[in-house]
């Protein structure tokens, strides 16, 4: 392990240690809140685990991803030092307000972190003349949009409710792991699984990407009814088809690519089971976490180690201490998806057995990795 402190040399460093640690300690401060043991908060319960889980800790791995991969992209410098600290401790001022009474002073925070990674991706991109990744500039200030459209319904909760905040903002992050997972997958299978052919079709991306904004846009305009549900299962079968062209079942044996194809597998299962809901089969909190627990919990863990690894001059393959935390998050999914629908009368169980194991799997990352991230990289080349 090379010797020095290297937390501020690159965007992924500090939000991707700080987002694990985050990602272990929510489940235990929302049990906290609760029991009713924290009182004096803005955000509670339910709301605030929601809130902080998408705005929060999804965010801060995306910013941590996009600081990195626009300067790869660009050839340009991203935030790191005194600015990669600034947004850092803005992200971690956004979370200790929303603990307090101070709401107003929460709002102005929180909106601000997604707009200030907008800004600090869009310069590099615009200087590159790299148009085509402008739509994350887009998306960020869209996530911006939908977290103040959520502060807002508390303030006034006749004009919006705060479930269509937190529903944009999980629509918003579908379509940024659509994206990305398009491109990224996989390039990634074929890299890394030797004769698998992970190929993309031209029709199946449109309409991928089609219906996936076309849920958005339905979502945002709260249209329910036949005419979403015909939406979602459309969506539901694009995003299928396009996983089976590629081929997740070559991937078994390498872990670094078989958690994002699992992280991917959620998408139609959470698209499905919001439609079983629509049709009051299913409680919808199951599809919620069948895209926050599985996808996003698993797509943001996989991502988390491979682009550590290769930003840290390390093989790109997944030791023991990785697999198991990248078991866990799908057993922890699994749990929190099926079992309330096998065991009912367990439901509470079920939901405490996949808190651990969420826990457990980013917990097991940010010991793996304090030392990892906080140090140069191991090849004595910068970032």
């Amino acid at each position: 392990m090379p010797k020095g402190f290297a937390l501020w040399q690159l965007g992924f460093r500090p939000f991707y240690l700080l987002a694990s640690i985050f990602a272990t300690a929510s489940i235990a401060i929302w049990a906290v809140q609760y029991a009713g043991w924290l009182g004096v908060t803005y955000l509670r319960g339910p709301l605030w685990h929601a809130h902080e889980m998408l705005f929060g800790f999804t965010l801060a791995v995306v910013a941590g991803f996009l600081f990195t991969a626009v300067r790869n992209w660009t050839q340009q410098p991203t935030p790191t030092g005194l600015r990669l600290a600034s947004l850092v401790a803005l992200w971690l001022a956004g979370r200790a307000l929303v603990l307090t009474p101070y709401a107003t002073v929460a709002i102005v925070v929180d909106v601000a972190f997604p707009l200030a990674v907008a800004t600090a991706i869009a310069m590099p991109l615009v200087r590159a003349g790299n148009r085509r990744n402008y739509v994350f500039v887009a998306l960020l200030v869209a996530i911006a949009i939908a977290d103040l459209a959520f502060h807002l319904s508390l303030r006034h909760p006749s004009s919006w409710a705060a479930e269509r905040g937190i529903r944009a903002g999980l629509d918003i992050f579908l379509f940024i792991v659509t994206v990305m997972g398009g491109r990224v997958i996989p390039m990634f299978t074929n890299n890394g699984v030797a004769g698998c052919n992970a190929t993309r079709h031209p029709s199946t991306e449109r309409a991928v990407l089609g219906t996936t904004l076309a849920v958005l846009a339905f979502d945002a305009l709260a249209i329910e009814g036949p005419v979403l549900e015909f939406v979602l299962l459309a969506c539901a079968f694009a995003h299928l088809a396009r996983f089976v062209l590629w081929q997740p079942w070559r991937t078994l044996r390498t872990p670094l690519v078989w958690i994002l194809h699992a992280a991917y597998a959620w998408i139609p299962v959470h698209l499905a089971l919001r439609v079983l809901a629509s049709l009051d089969v299913v409680p919808d909190v199951l599809a919620t976490h069948a895209l926050t627990v599985g996808t996003l919990g698993a797509i943001t863990l996989g991502m988390m180690v491979r682009t550590a690894r290769g930003h840290t001059g390390r093989p790109l393959r997944a030791d023991r201490v990785e697999t198991a935390s990248f078991v866990l998050i799908v057993a922890a999914a699994v749990v929190r998806v099926f079992g309330p629908l096998v065991a009912p009368s367990a439901y509470v169980e079920t939901v405490l057995v996949s808190a651990v194991a969420w826990s457990l799997a980013f917990g097991l990352y940010a010991v793996r990795y304090a030392t990892i991230l906080t140090r140069p990289r191991v090849d004595g080349k910068p970032g």
